[in-house]
C-alpha cells in the first residue's frame, strides 16, 4: 500500500450479504482504513448523510433492492463530487453495467491482495474521472 493509505482514508463500503460485507470491512480495517459500512443503498446515503469527514471512496456492490451501486454513486457523488467509485459484483457482463461512468470494477470472488491494490490504485490515481481500463480485474 503506498504511504497515504490508511486512517486518513474513509471508505463506505456497500453489499446487502453480510457474509462478503462483514469480509471487504474486516480487510480493510486490518489495512488501517477507516470504514463505514451499509447493507443497502438507502443505508449507505443515510451513513454519508450523518458522516462530517471526507468520505474517499465508496466500494459497492452493483445489484442491490431498490437502488443499485451506479445509482447509489451518482447520488453521492452529487453531495460528494471528489468522492471516488469502485463496483463490485459477482453476476457475469457486471463491468457493463460500470462501463459509461467510468468507474473502476472489481469481480467476486476476489483475493485480499488484488482488491487492496485496486483500491490504492482508484484512491491515488491522477485520473478524477476514473474513466480507464487500468483497473478491469480480468486483465
Amino acid at each position: 500500500m503506498s504511504q497515504s493509505s490508511g486512517k486518513l482514508e474513509t471508505i463506505l463500503v456497500v453489499d446487502d450479504t453480510p457474509a462478503i460485507l462483514a469480509l471487504v470491512v474486516a480487510i480493510l480495517q486490518i489495512a488501517d482504513f477507516n470504514v463505514l459500512q451499509a447493507r443497502n443503498g438507502a443505508e449507505a446515503m443515510s451513513v454519508a448523510l450523518n458522516y462530517d469527514g471526507k468520505i474517499h471512496l465508496l466500494l459497492s456492490d452493483i445489484q442491490m433492492a431498490s437502488l443499485s451501486g451506479p445509482e447509489l454513486g451518482e447520488n453521492l457523488k452529487k453531495q460528494r463530487p471528489e468522492l471516488r467509485v469502485m463496483l463490485m459484483s459477482a453476476m457475469k457482463g457486471g463491468s457493463m453495467l460500470v462501463l459509461n461512468y467510468g468507474w473502476a470494477y472489481i469481480e467476486k470472488p476476489f483475493v485480499k491482495e488484488k482488491l487492496l491494490q485496486m483500491i490504492d490504485l482508484v484512491l491515488h490515481s491522477p485520473d478524477k474521472s476514473q474513466g480507464s481500463n487500468q483497473y478491469d480485474t480480468r486483465k
